[in-house]
């Protein structure tokens, strides 16, 4: 299988593109290795990849309707989008970017695989689309029309646009709502990563708001089955949700990194920040009944692996 992976040197995207060369697939993986945080890590994210000869590195922008022709010109067997501005803090201050990254950029791709007829296409989207939904599991089903943040109001559009491209033109679609992915390569500005190095460094980690909010935290080889079972069932258009289904308060999660650890936190408490949901909780119903999605890391086994591989 060929596979073309954006956002190949993220978290995400680093640990699909390894596994897809180690089943044996293809991987073009596309990065323009942003400043949102610091591209050396995202360097290192990829190294194992680049001595794979199956693994071809192409740096550039998805917005380069120009580059992103001519890669997609040679053919895949499927497109894995994940490259998008992440961050629901970041896109409040920045609405105008994260609106021209992921909508115009997904825009590109979309056009893209139309025109060189690539009729397979996965869109990862987020769990931030349910803004602050009442009905607890979030389903598939529920209404999301009501983000809180541009960051999830982007994620929204993409999925419709993916819908409409399904629908105008026959790719097969498949938007994957992500539920708060932790383990190794973790973006630093996440909060897993950001308490555990904090609490290393003895410094007070931040809590916005009373400790209550809840995050549906997925251990990061959860997501990657369930991307890999999305990419061999990716027909017609769907939405599934990628989730633990196993939520923890922000108080609580603290906890079980000082047991990871071996070390206290210095909690500062300070006002919630605007954009930011009360909490998280997937219904995965769907995804286990058609993707056979099993998602088994508990949060002190998650834990464990990423605290191990921040120390070395």
């Amino acid at each position: 299988m060929k596979v073309l992976v954006t956002g190949a040197a993220g978290f995400i995207g680093s640990h699909l593109s390894e596994w897809l060369l180690a089943d044996g697939s293809t991987v073009i993986g596309v990065d323009n290795f942003d400043e949102f945080y610091d591209p050396n890590v995202k360097r290192s994210n990829i190294e194992n990849c680049l001595t794979n000869n199956n693994f071809q590195l192409i740096e550039a922008d998805i917005r380069d309707s120009a580059v992103m022709d001519e890669t997609i010109a040679s053919g895949f067997d499927i497109i894995v989008h994940l490259a998008a501005r992440a961050g629901v803090r970041p896109s409040i201050a920045n609405p105008v970017l994260y609106a021209d990254v992921n909508i115009n950029g997904t825009m590109v791709l979309l056009e893209t695989a139309k025109k060189h007829k690539i009729n397979k296409f996965i869109l990862a989207s987020s769990s931030s689309v349910y803004g602050n939904n009442k009905k607890v599991p979030f389903s598939e089903d529920d209404n999301v029309d009501f983000p809180i943040s541009p960051y999830a109001a982007t994620k929204k559009a993409c999925e419709l646009i993916c819908h409409t491209y399904h629908h105008l033109y026959n790719i097969d679609m498949t938007c994957l709502r992500y539920f708060t992915v932790y383990g190794p390569r973790q973006r630093p500005d996440l909060a897993i990563h950001k308490f555990a190095r904090l609490i290393e460094q003895d410094k007070p980690i931040p809590v916005f708001g009373d400790g209550s909010m809840m995050r549906d935290f997925t251990y990061i080889d959860d997501i990657i089955d369930g991307t890999e079972a999305a990419m061999r069932n990716c027909s017609g258009f769907n939405i599934y949700n990628l989730g633990e289904s196993r939520p923890i308060s922000v108080d609580d999660l603290i906890i079980e990194i000082e047991k990871a650890l071996g070390k206290k936190a210095v909690r500062q408490y300070l006002p919630p920040q605007p954009g930011d949901v009360e909490r998280t909780y997937a219904d995965v119903t769907k995804a286990v009944e058609e993707l056979g999605y099993n998602p088994s890391t508990q949060i002190q086994d998650g834990l464990k692996k990423f605290t191990n591989w921040l120390r070395n």
